[in-house]
C-alpha cells in the first residue's frame, strides 16, 4: 500500500498528515503567507524526513495527495483578488457587491458594473435576448477599465441560462482563448442553479474573484509535485466534504476547506464513539472555528455566507471568530481585549522572534509556563520567554497596573472566555437539551479546552494525538465526489413531477459518469445520493433531505419520500400540517472511496501514567495563588488506560494540553485523551 498525504495550510502553520498502512506521521512548518505553495511542499518534505525517506522516493509511492488550503479565504479577506468586470441586466446593477466593508475595498468597483437590455421570465422563458452587438461593447468598456476576470450575471438565469450562455459565446468569439487578451468569462447559473438572485451574483463574483490565484498557485503545486516524482492527480479540499482535482474545482468550493476537514473529523469520532451531538472545536493560530453533528450529519448551511456575503451554493457550515494562538492581546478603554487581529504567520507571535512586537495568545501561554519555550514543536522551532515576557509587560501589564503574569493569566482567561461564550451559543442552539461531547483539536485548543468548556457548561472534552493535524487528518477522510444541483421549484404530487425528477436525475448522472471518469474512477464503483431542498408551500424554512435516489419511479416509494421530508421537516421545527411541500433544488452526489487510515484500538491497562512524566516546571494557573511545580507528560508515552489527574501538562511534538485543577485526563482504547470534570 502506497503513500496518502494530506496538507491543510492554515494562517499560521501548514499542517500535514502521512500514512502508509499503520504507519502515521505528523508535521507542522510554518505557513509562508507569500506562496502557499512554499509551505506545501515544505510540509511533504518534513513528513519525508520523517519517513527516512528522499522527497522523491515518498512521492513516486503516493497514492493520493489532497490539498485544503486558505487562498481563496484569505483572497477575500485581503480584498486583493481580480479585478472584476460584472456584466448584469439592466436596471438591476444595484445587487451588485459595490459595498465597501470597514477597511475594506469592494469586491467590484462600482465603475466596473455595465447593465444590458435583456429579459427572462421568472418561469425560464426568454422575453428578449441580448444583442450580440452590446455584449461585446459591454464586456470592452469593462475590458478598457482593466477587468481581468468577467462575470456575467442576468436576472432569472436559475431559471433559464441561455442568454448569459449567449453573452458568454459572443465574449468568446471575439475574444478566444488562443488570444493573449481573452479572458475568463464566468456564468453566475453555472457558479449556482439555485434560485436567489442577489446570492447567485455574490457566489459568482466570489468564485470569479478568487479565481486567477487559485488557478496560478494551485496548478504550480501539482507541477512541484510532478517534478518530484509524482504520477497522480493532486486533489482540491471542497467545502461539500468531498476532494476534486483543480480542473474539477470552481473556485469557490474552497472556501473554508481547511475547516471542512476537521468537520468531516469531528464526524468520524461522533461516529466512533456513538454520540448523537458533538461539537467540534478548532483553535489554531488564526481563529477558532465551530461546528457540529447532530445524529451523523455534519453542520450544513442552505444558505451560508462567505465572508459577509450570502450565496446560495450550499456547503458546510463553520462559524469562526478571531481567536487563536496568534490572536493579539490589546488594550481598549481601559480593558484588555484579546483579538480578532491576529499576528499570523510573520511576524507571528513576539516569542517567535521573527520580528512580531504585539502579545499574543502564544506569549501569554509561554508566560504563564504553559509551553515549554525549548519543546515547541518538538524542538523544531526555540521560543524566546524573554522577548514575549518585555512585550506583555509594555503593552499590558503596565497599563493595566499588574504583574507580567497576571496580564498573562488574564489574556488567557479573556480569550478562554471569549471562545467559550461562542461554544455556549452554539450548544444552546443545536442541543439545549442535551449533553454534547467537546472535540477539541488545532495547535493551540489543547491548551486552552477546560477553560473553553467550563464558560460553555461541558463537563466532557476529547483530544485525539493528531489535534494539532486534525483538519489535516480530518481531509483523510474524504472521497473524490462531486455535487451537481437542479432547480425545480415544483411540487410533491404534481402530475409531471416524477418525469421531471427522472430527467433532472439522469442529466446529473451523466454529468457525474464524466467528471468521476476523469478523475480516473467509475461511477459503477462509486456511490451515488439524492438530496431534495424542500420548504413548505408559501414559505418556511428551506431543508436538504436525503432520499432514495430512485424515489420518483413508483408511487410507493415517492409517498415513503414524502413522509421522510415531512418528519424532517417536523423535526427541524417546520410546522407543514399535511399542505403542499415546494421542492427547490434537486442535488445529486457522486463519490468514489478511497483508502482511509484507521485508528487502531487496544485494551486497556495500568491506570498509572508515571512511565510517561517527563518531569517538571513551574506553571502559573490560578489567581493568587503564584506559581507551581506541575507535573509534564509526554503525550506520545500515553497508553490505553492511563489516568492523570490535575493540574497537569501533557505535551507531544505539536501541542500541549492543559489539565487544570478539578480535571481529569483518561486515555482510551483509541490513545485519545478524554479530559472530564472530577
Amino acid at each position: 500500500m502506497g503513500f496518502t498525504i494530506d496538507i491543510d495550510t492554515g494562517g499560521t502553520f501548514t499542517d500535514g498528515f502521512i500514512c502508509r498502512g499503520d504507519q502515521v506521521e505528523t508535521v507542522k512548518v510554518p505557513t509562508t503567507p507569500h506562496d502557499l505553495t512554499v509551505c506545501f511542499l515544505e510540509c511533504v518534505k518534513a513528513g519525508a524526513e520523517r519517513f527516512g525517506l528522499p522527497l522523491e522516493d515518498l512521492l513516486h509511492d503516493t497514492e493520493i495527495v489532497r490539498f485544503s488550503n486558505t487562498i481563496g479565504t484569505n483572497t477575500i479577506i485581503q480584498r486583493d483578488g481580480a479585478k472584476i468586470g460584472l456584466i448584469m441586466t439592466k436596471g438591476r446593477e444595484n445587487l451588485a457587491p459595490v459595498g465597501e466593508a470597514p477597511g475594506k475595498a469592494p469586491l467590484v468597483a462600482a465603475d466596473m458594473v455595465v447593465g444590458l437590455a435583456e429579459e427572462v421570465s421568472p418561469a425560464g422563458e426568454v422575453v428578449t435576448a441580448p444583442s450580440e452587438a452590446e455584449a461585446l461593447q459591454a464586456a470592452q468598456t469593462l475590458i478598457d477599465q482593466g477587468a481581468r476576470c468577467l462575470v456575467v450575471a442576468l436576472a432569472n438565469s436559475d431559471a433559464n441560462p441561455a442568454n448569459e450562455r449567449l453573452v458568454q459565446a459572443a465574449i468568446k468569439r471575439e475574444y478566444p482563448r488562443d488570444f493573449l487578451g481573452s479572458l475568463p468569462v464566468f456564468l453566475s447559473s453555472n457558479i449556482s442553479p439555485r434560485a436567489g438572485e442577489q446570492e447567485r451574483v455574490n457566489a459568482a463574483v466570489i468564485s470569479g474573484y478568487i479565481h486567477p490565484k487559485l488557478v496560478r498557485l494551485l496548478y504550480k503545486a501539482g507541477e512541484d509535485l510532478r517534478r518530484r516524482l509524482y504520477h497522480k492527480s493532486l486533489f482540491i479540499g471542497h467545502n461539500n466534504g468531498a476532494v476534486a482535482r483543480v480542473a474539477k474545482t470552481r473556485a469557490i468550493n474552497t472556501y473554508n476547506s481547511g475547516p471542512t476537514g476537521g468537520l468531516m473529523g469531528a464526524r468520524l469520532m461522533a461516529d466512533l464513539y456513538g454520540t448523537s451531538d458533538l461539537i467540534s472545536a478548532d483553535m489554531g493560530g488564526t481563529s477558532f472555528d465551530l461546528g457540529y453533528v447532530h445524529r451523523g450529519t455534519a453542520s450544513y448551511s442552505v444558505r451560508p455566507s462567505v465572508e459577509g456575503f450570502p450565496v446560495n451554493l450550499p456547503m458546510l457550515s463553520i462559524r469562526a471568530i478571531g481567536a487563536g494562538g496568534g490572536s493579539i492581546a490589546h488594550i481598549e478603554d481601559g480593558r484588555l481585549e484579546v483579538g480578532p487581529q491576529s499576528a499570523g504567520a510573520l511576524p507571528g507571535p513576539v516569542a517567535f522572534d521573527l520580528g512580531g512586537t504585539e502579545p499574543t495568545v502564544t506569549d501569554a501561554d509561554v508566560v504563564l509556563g504553559i509551553l515549554d519555550p525549548d519543546f515547541f514543536l518538538g524542538g523544531g522551532m526555540k521560543l524566546r520567554p524573554d522577548k514575549a515576557r518585555a512585550a506583555i509587560e509594555e503593552k499590558l501589564a503596565k497599563p493595566l497596573g499588574v504583574s507580567v503574569e497576571e496580564a498573562a493569566l488574564l489574556v488567557k482567561e479573556t480569550v478562554d472566555r471569549n471562545m467559550g461564550l461562542e461554544t455556549k451559543a452554539l450548544r444552546e442552539e443545536v442541543a439545549p437539551e442535551g449533553e454534547p461531547l467537546l472535540l477539541v483539536f488545532g495547535g493551540a485548543g489543547p491548551s486552552h479546552c477546560c477553560g473553553v468548556a467550563e464558560v460553555a457548561g461541558l463537563k466532557k472534552i476529547l483530544l485525539t494525538p493528531v489535534a494539532s493535524v486534525f483538519s489535516a487528518f480530518g481531509a483523510s477522510t474524504m472521497d473524490v465526489g462531486h455535487i451537481y444541483y437542479r432547480r425545480a421549484e415544483s411540487l410533491f404530487g404534481d402530475t409531471d413531477f416524477s418525469q421531471f425528477v427522472s430527467a433532472a436525475v439522469a442529466d446529473m448522472r451523466r454529468e457525474a459518469e464524466r467528471d468521476l471518469r476523469g478523475e480516473g474512477f467509475s461511477l459503477d464503483d462509486g456511490r451515488v445520493g439524492l438530496d431534495l431542498f424542500v420548504k413548505p408551500n408559501g414559505g418556511g424554512c428551506e431543508l436538504k433531505v436525503a432520499v432514495e435516489p430512485d424515489f420518483f419511479e413508483s408511487a410507493e416509494k415517492t409517498a415513503g419520500a414524502e413522509a421522510s421530508v415531512r418528519a424532517a421537516l417536523a423535526d427541524a421545527g417546520s410546522s407543514v400540517n399535511g399542505g403542499p411541500l415546494t421542492i427547490t433544488t434537486l442535488s445529486l452526489s457522486c463519490s468514489a472511496p478511497i483508502p482511509h487510515y484507521s485508528l487502531p484500538s487496544s485494551a486497556l491497562g495500568s491506570c498509572a501514567a508515571d512511565a510517561a512524566r517527563k518531569g517538571s516546571r513551574v506553571v502559573v494557573l490560578r489567581r493568587g495563588a503564584g506559581a507551581e511545580q506541575v507535573p509534564v507528560y509526554d503525550m506520545a508515552a500515553l497508553t490505553a488506560g492511563h489516568v492523570i489527574g490535575g493540574p497537569a501538562v501533557v505535551e507531544s511534538k505539536d501541542t500541549t494540553a492543559l489539565v487544570p485543577f478539578g480535571w481529569r485526563l483518561s486515555v482510551d482504547g483509541y490513545r485519545n485523551c478524554v479530559l472530564e470534570e472530577v
